[in-house]
Protein backbone atom coordinates (compact mmCIF):
# COMPACT_ATOMS: atom_id res chain seq x y z
CA UNK A 1 0.00 0.00 0.00
CA UNK A 2 3.08 2.44 0.46
CA UNK A 3 3.87 1.89 -3.25
CA UNK A 4 0.49 3.32 -4.22
CA UNK A 5 0.74 6.23 -1.58
CA UNK A 6 3.82 7.21 -3.43
CA UNK A 7 2.79 6.12 -6.67
CA UNK A 8 -0.40 8.79 -6.16
CA UNK A 9 1.64 11.73 -4.45
CA UNK A 10 4.03 11.41 -7.39
CA UNK A 11 0.87 12.21 -9.62
CA UNK A 12 -0.97 14.67 -8.27
CA UNK A 13 3.02 16.89 -8.15
CA UNK A 14 3.72 15.91 -11.79
CA UNK A 15 0.52 16.81 -12.71
CA UNK A 16 -0.29 13.48 -14.35
CA UNK A 17 -3.44 12.69 -13.03
CA UNK A 18 -4.71 11.65 -16.44
CA UNK A 19 -2.82 8.38 -15.86
CA UNK A 20 -5.47 7.54 -13.07
CA UNK A 21 -8.09 5.93 -15.64
CA UNK A 22 -5.28 4.21 -17.48
CA UNK A 23 -3.65 2.26 -14.30
CA UNK A 24 -7.58 1.68 -13.22
CA UNK A 25 -8.42 0.25 -16.74
CA UNK A 26 -5.58 -1.96 -16.53
CA UNK A 27 -5.83 -3.28 -13.44
CA UNK A 28 -9.62 -4.26 -13.74
CA UNK A 29 -8.30 -6.10 -16.92
CA UNK A 30 -5.96 -7.71 -15.02
CA UNK A 31 -8.23 -9.30 -12.82
CA UNK A 32 -10.33 -10.50 -15.58
CA UNK A 33 -7.53 -12.22 -16.85
CA UNK A 34 -6.52 -14.10 -13.81
CA UNK A 35 -10.13 -14.88 -13.17
CA UNK A 36 -10.36 -16.45 -16.51
CA UNK A 37 -8.11 -18.71 -15.83
CA UNK A 38 -10.10 -20.32 -13.27
CA UNK A 39 -12.86 -23.10 -14.67
CA UNK A 40 -15.18 -22.34 -12.21
CA UNK A 41 -15.39 -18.67 -12.73
CA UNK A 42 -15.17 -18.62 -16.54
CA UNK A 43 -18.78 -18.62 -17.61
CA UNK A 44 -19.39 -15.65 -15.34
CA UNK A 45 -16.60 -13.81 -17.13
CA UNK A 46 -18.67 -14.71 -20.29
CA UNK A 47 -22.02 -14.01 -19.24
CA UNK A 48 -20.56 -9.92 -18.82
CA UNK A 49 -19.25 -10.01 -22.26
Amino acid sequence: MIFLKEYFKFLKKRKKLWLVPILTLFILLATVIVLAGNPAVTPFIYALF
